[in-house]
């Protein structure tokens, strides 16, 4: 259970904004600077994040801050990409010989 806290906090965090989204609406939002449960945007902020400067708690994009992210620049605590902060992180193949 130790392992698995972050996980279950996320998918809580998703039926929540479903819900919400579904009584008050106002929780999907695209743009330059957009902002809500799901966002998608060149500044994106919310739990599921995608754009050029990204932070949520899944993050996709260029700059990213969450805790699960994919992108070249991140920093959170589960990522993927080339220039990472993280506990856990994955590199890409190229950078796995180098490591060793």
């Amino acid at each position: 259970m130790k392992k698995y806290w972050i996980l279950l906090v996320a998918i809580c965090l998703f039926f929540v904004g479903v819900i919400l989204n579904y009584f008050y609406g106002n929780m999907f939002a695209a743009g330059q600077f957009a902002r809500g449960f799901f966002a998608a945007g060149d500044f994106a902020v919310g739990v599921f994040a995608a754009g050029n400067f990204s932070i949520g708690i899944f993050s996709i994009g260029i700059f990213s801050i969450g805790i699960f992210s994919v992108s070249i620049f991140n920093i959170g605590i589960y990522t993927i990409g080339i220039f990472v902060i993280a506990r856990f992180k994955k590199l890409p193949n190229l950078f796995k010989a180098v490591q060793k």
